[in-house]
């Protein structure tokens, strides 16, 4: 596993007294929650993933933005629902992802996003399929304080490339790269840390040494190859992949497929991190992309009454009772990056 030192001195950087004392709380309380069946929540989020926008344009086929299969409504988030969140969580609260769905660097005011939550020291991340990264897009992109991008490349030819990204042109990615690297040297700025990362579906599943070679010949600072959600994977999939190390799913003796791993009644996700949607609407987890399990809504609430409410400590109650039960946990599995 190749570590990127520069990076996590950044990330320790923002480690102000405020934000290491509520993360001592919030570890308190999901210690003391597990311990007693009972959920405790003390402090707010460690972090926080924040959607901009849920147009892509990609039509990647196990996205529901690619499949424009969304249920929930779909839009840009506004800049006074993104500065309430980070005026009033900023203080404790230390890494923002710009990302849940869509693509980041379609909404119109990404950027000033980006360099408002810089300018309150936070950590800032996001995660982009490389398409709207030309010499201007590149440069904003170093100006604007954002601490880590990681970009989607999941082939090194073309044919394996879009046969996942759908639309997408691996050109454009490979010359977005160019761009980033050339314009963080240009300006001498450590950041951002550019981090390719890896889809592995069974079409480019023969490609992992090929690109991490092609990411030194780049020169970006660390390829991550993640496992791939598959949403109807029972009965099989053409893209989970055949080696196992790569796969989220194993195959059974009856020719169906599980998903890897034990269910367990506990995910530290829901004491540490939340999702907010392009609406307003408060989310637990990543996992929950068209909203199904919404606990708040900043338009009608602070965001400290959200985590604190009712409704979300019946969820945590519900994951620490059963959470095997609950839909959108059982496609989950503990680490989806394999670091190789």
């Amino acid at each position: 596993m190749f570590v990127n030192w520069t990076d996590i001195v950044v990330l320790v950087s923002k480690l102000t007294f405020n934000r290491i004392f509520n993360l001592l709380k919030i570890a308190n309380s999901y210690i003391w929650s597990r311990l007693s069946k009972k959920p405790v929540i003390s402090g707010l989020p460690v972090s926080i993933a924040i959607e901009p926008t849920t147009a892509c344009n990609l039509r990647c086929p196990e996205c529901p933005s690619g499949l424009r299969s969304f249920t929930r409504p779909t839009g840009n988030i506004r800049q006074r629902t993104f500065k309430k969140v980070i005026d009033e969580l900023s203080v404790r609260t230390c890494y923002l992802t710009f990302y849940f769905q869509g693509e980041p660097y379609l909404h119109p005011d990404f950027f000033d996003m980006v360099k408002y939550a810089a300018r309150r020291n936070l950590y800032t991340a996001t995660s982009t399929n490389g398409h709207f990264l030309d010499e201007s897009g590149a440069r904003r992109t170093i100006l604007s304080g954002l601490s880590r991008i990681i970009i989607s490349i999941d082939g090194i030819d073309q044919s394996t490339y879009e046969s996942y990204r759908v639309n997408g042109s691996l050109e454009k990615v490979l010359a977005g790269t160019e761009n980033l690297v050339f314009w963080k040297k240009k300006l001498k700025s450590v950041t951002p840390a550019i981090i390719w990362q890896f889809l592995v579906v069974r079409p480019n599943e023969d490609q992992i040494q090929e690109v991490k070679t092609l990411a030194k010949v780049y020169g970006v600072d660390k390829v991550a190859f993640k496992t791939a959600q598959i949403y109807d994977y029972k009965e099989g999939n053409d893209l989970i992949p055949s080696r196992q190390k790569y796969s989220r799913y194993v195959l059974q003796q009856d020719g169906t497929y599980r998903v890897k791993g034990q269910q367990l009644d506990h995910c530290w996700k829901m004491w540490s991190s939340c999702v907010i949607t392009w609406d307003g609407k408060i989310v637990p987890c990543c996992f929950d992309k068209d909203a199904a399990h919404q606990l708040g809504d900043l338009q009608h609430q602070s965001f400290k009454e959200i985590w604190h409410s009712k409704p979300y400590q019946n969820f945590r109650s519900a994951v620490i009772k059963a959470r095997s039960e609950i839909e959108m946990c059982q496609n989950c599995t503990v680490g989806t990056r394999v670091w190789a």
